[in-house]
């Protein structure tokens, strides 16, 4: 069957959403696997697999985001695992992953099903890292994520294992019910394949380049801290990981294939939350506003976060790196900066044209 022209595939998303938005009381809530599909938009291009961050800064807004209390609201993020660290620490009731990437949302499936499957976690990275199961399990509850780190470290379990492990995490996808091809499921596969051969080692790669020796491998960003030596990583400690899990087995962590900067995801997105009477607490863009800008759709980006239900709380959480924009870093040994900002201060910055572009943003924070 040839592949639905892009107006025709825009109508069904809408109609789609409409049906799930306005369901009439009593009806059964609207599925998960209905939910993605509903909000999603055909997938584009980026040039990275962003199967982990490159943003080693990604905690140092952690406290200012705690004394923010944005506990309740509704969460929007893109790319990895990163977002995780970002919903334990702000408790929000819902959470969504909007990312132009169709691979990211396979990623989140990968990972909601380890979810699914782990009970603590000792038992989720030994999933994602294909390692052997951590015994006994009451111990495993309750070791720090130093002891956590050289069980990983020491290797992953032998290959039929591996194979045995990889067939009960596709199974666990294909109970998610969301429709996904032969190819689909060959993504996946790589993609956690990537976890099991590079261990903590992994770093971030762009296409057609390897990783450049200033990104974090993932035991980096792993143990990571503040500026004031705290790790807040979702797998430091336990309580943080059931509460991401306690989402992730509810299904409300719910990937999007979406353009920040297009006209049919992030209204969708926003329709819903109208629908749930729902506001935005957080929206982590990570440095995705500077490729907006370089394509020229930074002001749709700006109509889209305004047409967000919000409060005055509402903030966003943005990687800032070098550019052409003159910024530099701001903490020594760090390329990236993570920064924050209300959505209110954005949104009235381009109403009285202070901000008129992606350099004003970054500069004027």
């Amino acid at each position: 069957m040839p592949p639905l022209p892009r107006r025709l595939l825009v109508l069904l998303t809408a109609t789609l959403l409409t049906a799930v938005c306005t369901a009439p009381v009593g009806r059964k809530p609207a599925t998960y696997a209905e939910t993605v599909g509903a909000l999603s938009e055909p997938g584009g291009f980026f040039n990275s697999n962003n199967l982990i961050s490159n943003e080693r800064s990604y905690l140092h807004v952690i406290p200012e985001l705690r004394r923010a209390r944005l506990d309740g609201g509704v969460y929007l993020g893109v790319g990895p695992d990163q977002n995780f660290t970002y919903i334990a620490q702000t408790r929000p009731s819902i959470a969504f992953i909007v990312d132009i990437r169709r691979d990211n949302l396979l990623l989140h499936l990968l990972f909601r099903a380890l979810f699914k499957l782990s009970d603590n976690r000792a038992e989720y990275l030994s999933l994602l890292f294909g390692r052997p199961e951590p015994k006994p399990r009451a111990a495993w509850k309750r070791a720090s994520l130093d002891r956590i780190a050289e069980h990983i470290d020491l290797g992953p379990a032998p290959p039929e294992a591996v194979t045995a492990m990889r067939a009960r995490v596709d199974a666990a996808i294909e109970r998610l019910g969301v429709p996904l091809s032969k190819a689909d499921f060959e993504t996946i596969d790589r993609f956690h394949r990537i976890f099991i051969e590079s261990g903590l080692g992994l770093q971030f790669e762009s296409a057609g380049r390897p990783p450049q020796r200033y990104y974090p491998t993932y035991r980096e960003l792993l143990l990571e801290t503040d500026h004031d030596g705290r790790r807040w990583n979702y797998l430091a400690n336990e309580e943080d990981f059931q509460f991401v899990r306690d989402l992730q087995r509810r299904g409300l962590i719910i990937p999007v294939v979406g353009d920040l900067g297009g006209r049919t995801a992030m209204a969708a997105v926003g329709r819903l939350l109208q629908q749930r009477g729902a506001h935005l607490s957080v929206f982590y863009t990570s440095n995705v506003e500077y490729y907006l800008a370089s394509r020229g759709v930074f002001d749709q980006f700006v109509t889209n976060l305004a047409n967000l239900p919000r409060s005055e709380r509402s903030v966003i959480v943005r990687a800032v790196f070098p550019s052409r924009y003159g910024w530099a870093p701001t903490t020594p040994g760090y390329i990236s900066s993570s920064t924050v900002q209300r959505v209110d201060d954005l949104l009235s910055g381009v109403a009285a044209g202070r901000i008129r572009g992606y350099g004003d943003l970054i500069n004027g924070q």
